[in-house]
């Protein structure tokens, strides 16, 4: 079994490299289909879930490496709740013992046994602006300044729930295998160089 995570930065396109490596390398592709799974078991909508995960950040826990998710004051929260249901998820996926892409959930550090290849998307900030404008769900029209606090603001949620459920850093370079930066691709043009050195790092195991 073959396992590819992709962390990213809001708005520098890990969603689509990750749906694109799928399909090149003819992978099962798990995103979106995780937090749906996570409001099926829980009884709750699906929206209201992935409000919860995505949108809502951690400022009432105070956050260090000593304390863990399953300690009394987080254990409170219906937030972690949904993390650890989200986690159970993943580790299901990983069971099925097929190759697969999962996008985001911190996947790599919660399936770290099953030894994935990890990738970690980011761009500047005009690209990443210009992507979610050109992507933007019918109905929205923030502006730049608008964008640019809305990707500060995910992104700093990510890092805090990496911090929880493994007491290390998003973002931090050393923590993946590969690196790609997609401010001046197209990112379909990417993918190939992607999938063979993901088959390269897979032959070597």
């Amino acid at each position: 079994m073959r396992i590819i995570t992709i962390s990213r930065e809001f708005g520098s396109g890990g969603r689509e490299l990750g749906k694109r490596l799928a399909d090149v390398m003819g992978f099962d592709y798990y995103d979106s289909e995780i937090i749906s799974a996570v409001a099926q078991q829980s009884g709750l909508d699906v929206h209201y879930v992935e409000d919860k995960l995505t949108n809502h950040g951690w400022q009432s826990f105070p956050i260090t490496f000593s304390r863990s998710i399953h300690s009394a004051g987080y254990r409170q929260s219906s937030q972690v709740e949904l993390l650890l249901k989200q986690k159970k998820v993943l580790e299901d996926i990983a069971a099925l013992g097929k190759d697969c892409v999962i996008v985001g959930r911190n996947a790599d550090v919660i399936l770290k046994a099953y030894q994935p290849f990890h990738i970690f998307v980011c761009a500047n900030t005009a690209a990443k602006v210009r992507r979610c404008m050109e992507r933007a769900p019918e109905g929205e029209n923030l502006s730049e300044k608008e964008l640019i606090r809305k990707m500060k603001q995910i992104d700093k949620i990510r890092a805090q729930t990496r911090e929880i459920m493994s007491g290390s850093s998003w973002g931090q370079r050393d923590a993946y295998h590969l690196t790609i930066n997609t401010s001046d691709w197209n990112i379909k043009d990417i993918v190939p160089a992607a999938a063979e050195l993901a088959n390269s790092w897979f032959g070597r195991k």
